[in-house]
């Protein structure tokens, strides 16, 4: 069976919320999926990742969630080559921030290309000025990206 991880950044929950809802889509796709709230980078090794899906909320002036600073900082420091790694990204922010707005989603985008990863797709970014439940933005964007990508097995 292949396996999807889902690596969450969150300060309140709404990001672990949205892995939560989109979990089955990818369990009916045919993945065996692990939910991962205090990620690291040795998550990405550890055991066989055959795709990556990345729910990141933005904090502060752009920055990343608390549980996600050192698994961002792992990869900034150890610079592995994450050229197997294929991902989607759904970040969640708040327009009214402005210039910041997903900063912490569209940051570790860059990161993970700068390491050679490959995005599947376009990130999904989710405004709380337009969407009240994350979900309700997050789950027609992940039925559409299974089928976009052909990631649906068996």
């Amino acid at each position: 069976m292949s396996t999807l991880k889902i690596f969450v950044g969150t300060m309140y929950g709404g990001a672990l919320d949205v892995a939560e809802q989109v979990k089955p889509l990818f369990e009916e796709a045919g993945y065996d999926v692990s939910i991962l709230e205090q990620p690291t980078l040795d998550d990405l090794f550890d055991s066989p990742t055959d795709l990556a899906l990345f729910c990141v909320s933005t904090t502060g002036s752009g920055d990343y969630p608390g549980n996600f600073v050192p698994f961002a900082r792992e990869i900034d420091e150890r610079h592995p080559a994450l050229t197997e790694l294929r991902y989607g990204l759904i970040a969640l922010g708040d327009s009214s921030y402005g210039e910041t707005y997903c900063g912490a989603g569209r940051s570790l985008d860059a990161l993970l290309e700068e390491h050679g990863a490959q995005r599947l797709g376009e990130r999904l970014e989710v405004d709380a000025m337009e969407t009240f439940m994350a979900d309700d933005a997050a789950i027609p964007w992940v039925e559409a990206w299974i089928e976009e990508q052909g990631l649906r097995r068996g």
